[in-house]
């Protein structure tokens, strides 16, 4: 309790009524759009067969980009390259590994660092939504493992490769849904043992997490050439949550679905993160879309995102 409360006067009078004001303009707003072309660059994206994945690695190949697709699904991978280099004549590539497994993560991003390639756009896609707690075969929580440990695994990994490329964008699809750890991340119950699972807060923090994890990745690679940002792809209709029960995907599919948009302009948002110049040098930002907007409190806590550092890599991988 005495935690709880310390959380609450270190972050309440940051909270400013401005910034949730500009995140609902914002959520209403369309992206901004790049034309440039892509031709024969490398865009990395993990998550490339379905939903806001897939539509990016069609938006990148219809501007050439080769692509590399990390995901779980042999079959669909498969497919995706089929389709790529059919509809747009590019290069297409995939690796398979499911971003719950640490081993997964280690292992990929061992191969990018050894990849004589220039990896120009790295786009974290991968993301999962959990109404009830599970753990992963290394024993962590899912929504954590997925949605931060797996980006931040594999960006340690290759952070030295990017850094001597002198270029490269790295881009993390966070969400808005990180205000919901209003209180920030609790670095001694990562795993929800000494609290209530909720899986909107288990959500928010690891989005949280995620974004203190640019903080630090963003001060490593400071005058190299290459930017690390974070954006929020809008409201729009994807296949998250279809791990959960029968009754949210009924909800789902009834009201959510509804009221959200097409993938497509998070294809939009992306792209234009990853191409325009307009973006170029810019970093350790926070996107909705491509309108700049100031994260929560606890996603700025420099202090914070030491420690979570620090813990990460003491998972036993490192």
């Amino acid at each position: 309790m005495g935690k709880q409360r310390s959380a609450v006067a270190k972050y309440w009078r940051q909270y400013k009524w401005s910034n949730i004001f500009a995140m609902m303009r914002n959520n209403r707003a369309d992206p901004k759009v790049c034309s440039d072309d892509f031709q024969g660059r490398l865009m990395v994206i993990t998550g490339g067969t379905s939903g806001i994945g897939y539509v990016t690695c069609r938006k990148y190949a219809s501007h050439g980009a080769r692509i590399i697709s990390i995901n779980r699904s042999r079959e669909k991978s498969e497919r995706l390259c089929e389709e790529l280099e059919r509809d747009f004549g590019v290069e297409c590539d995939y690796k398979i590994a499911d971003m719950s497994r640490l081993e997964d993560s280690i292992r990929v991003g061992k191969e990018l660092s050894e990849m004589k390639d220039t990896i120009d756009v790295l786009i974290h896609n991968a993301g999962v939504y959990l109404t009830r707690k599970t753990l992963t075969v290394d024993g962590f929580e899912m929504t954590f493992a997925v949605n931060y440990l797996s980006s931040f695994v594999i960006n340690y990994l290759i952070k030295n490769k990017l850094k001597s490329q002198e270029r490269a964008r790295v881009i993390m699809v966070n969400s808005e849904g990180h205000r919901f750890a209003v209180w920030g991340i609790k670095l001694d119950d990562l795993n929800w043992q000494k609290r209530r699972y909720s899986g909107l807060r288990a959500y928010g923090s690891a989005k949280t997490a995620q974004l203190l994890s640019v903080l630090l990745f963003d001060e490593y690679f400071k005058g190299s050439g290459v930017t690390i940002n974070a954006m929020h792809p809008g409201a729009v209709k994807t296949g998250a949550g279809k791990e959960n029960s029968t009754f949210y995907k009924r909800f789902k599919g009834a009201i959510i679905d509804r009221l959200s948009r097409s993938p497509e302009i998070s294809a939009e948002a992306l792209y234009y993160l990853g191409m325009s110049k307009e973006v170029e040098g810019i970093s350790g930002r926070f996107f909705n879309l491509t309108r700049e907007e100031k994260p929560a409190p606890p996603a700025l806590d420099m202090e914070i995102a030491e420690k979570l550092w620090s813990e990460s890599l003491r998972k036993g991988w490192y």
